[in-house]
């Protein structure tokens, strides 16, 4: 079993990771999914190995990567920031590139809206954001064999 904390669109408010650092100990992944990349690297350097970081529109310095695909445990995860997939109108292409790699899962941001939503067998997970342009929120993601199961967790 494995566990996953994502984030997305922090933008600057690193007093949340304070009190996310107890999920952030204990996860085996942080995903920090762009906007900014920097809160993300600043997550990594006390987490090295364990983060991801991926760039967004709104990272001038690109401190992460533009996509990847991750492996845990034998499910294959997308995870982008969803700017380049127009997830502000539809999430259908993202949905495709997922499938066209083989995910069974698409993480992304971009919106700030905390949502899940199944597109043509694929899970796409937004965290929502984590600073002041709507509710704070993220996303804590359980890998056990083939089963994934999630939960949109708001940040108080």
């Amino acid at each position: 079993m494995k566990t996953l904390t994502v984030l997305s669109d922090t933008h600057g408010n690193r007093s949340l990771f304070e009190k996310l650092d107890v999920i952030f100990s204990e996860s085996d992944f942080i995903v920090h999914l762009g906007d900014t990349s920097s809160d993300g690297y600043f997550i990594s350097k006390k987490y090295p190995g364990k983060t991801v970081v991926i760039n967004g529109n709104c990272d001038p310095v690109k401190l992460g990567e533009g996509e990847k695909v991750l492996d845990v445990e034998g499910v294959k995860i997308f995870a982008c920031h969803g700017h380049r997939y127009g997830v502000k109108q539809t999430l259908v292409k993202l949905a495709a590139r997922a499938k066209e790699l083989g995910c069974k899962i698409a993480l992304y941001g971009h919106t700030h809206d905390a949502r899940e939503d199944v597109i043509d067998g694929i899970t796409l997970l937004n965290p929502g954001t984590g600073n002041r342009y709507s509710e704070k929120s993220y996303i804590y993601l359980i890998i056990n064999g083939e089963k994934a199961v999630h939960k949109i967790v708001p940040i108080v």
